[in-house]
C-alpha cells in the first residue's frame, strides 16, 4: 500500500513540475475569430494573422466619411491606416498616394495577409484613388463611398478594371 503511495505522489510531483514550465500554447480568442471568419467571409487558420481578422470584423459596417478615420465614419486611407496602427503598430500616412509611396509595388498574384492593394478610378485616370487591405484568397477589406466598410473580391469587374498594384509596407 504505502509502495502505492510512493508513486502516486511521484506522479502527481511530475505532473506539476512539467505543468509549471513556462511553455504554454498561445492563448487564442476562438469566439472572436469565428465571428470574425463569419463577418469577413473568410475561413481563418492558425497560421493567418488573427489580430488582423479580429480587428477587420469590428470595421465592417462603418459608414462612409470623406475624410473620416474612425468607427463613426471612415475614408478608405482612413480605415486602412487605423488597422495598420492597431495591427502592425505602423503608422501610415492618411492619405492614399502617400501610402502608395511608403510601399514597394507588388503583383496580383504575390500578394500576402495584409498588404495593400490600390486602384484608379475613371476620374483619377492612372492616379492612384483607393485603397484597402489584403486578406487572404483574393478577399480584401475597404471602405466604399457606397456602402461603407466591406469585403470584396478582386476578381468582380469593377475592381479588375481600376487595378493599379498591390502594395507592402517598407
Amino acid at each position: 500500500m504505502r509502495k502505492y503511495f510512493l508513486y502516486i505522489v511521484a506522479l502527481v510531483g511530475l505532473t506539476f513540475s512539467l505543468s509549471s514550465c513556462r511553455s504554454s500554447a498561445p492563448r487564442l480568442d476562438y469566439k472572436a475569430l469565428a465571428k470574425a471568419s463569419v463577418r469577413l467571409g473568410v475561413d481563418i487558420n492558425k497560421e493567418d494573422n488573427h489580430k488582423l481578422y479580429i480587428a477587420s470584423a469590428e470595421w465592417l459596417g462603418v459608414p462612409y466619411r470623406a475624410g473620416g478615420d474612425s468607427k463613426q465614419g471612415t475614408d478608405c486611407s482612413g480605415l486602412v491606416s487605423q488597422l495598420y496602427t492597431r495591427v502592425y503598430n505602423i503608422r501610415l500616412a492618411r492619405s492614399t498616394n502617400d501610402q502608395l509611396k511608403e510601399s514597394n509595388k507588388v503583383s496580383r498574384r504575390n500578394l500576402r495577409e495584409g498588404d495593400l492593394v490600390f486602384f484608379t478610378s475613371r476620374a483619377s485616370k492612372k492616379k492612384v484613388a483607393h485603397v484597402g487591405i489584403y486578406l487572404k484568397n483574393g478577399k480584401f477589406i475597404h471602405a466604399s463611398t457606397s456602402k461603407g466598410v466591406i469585403v470584396s473580391a478582386l476578381n468582380e469587374k469593377y475592381y479588375t478594371q481600376y487595378w493599379l498594384c498591390g502594395g507592402r509596407v517598407k
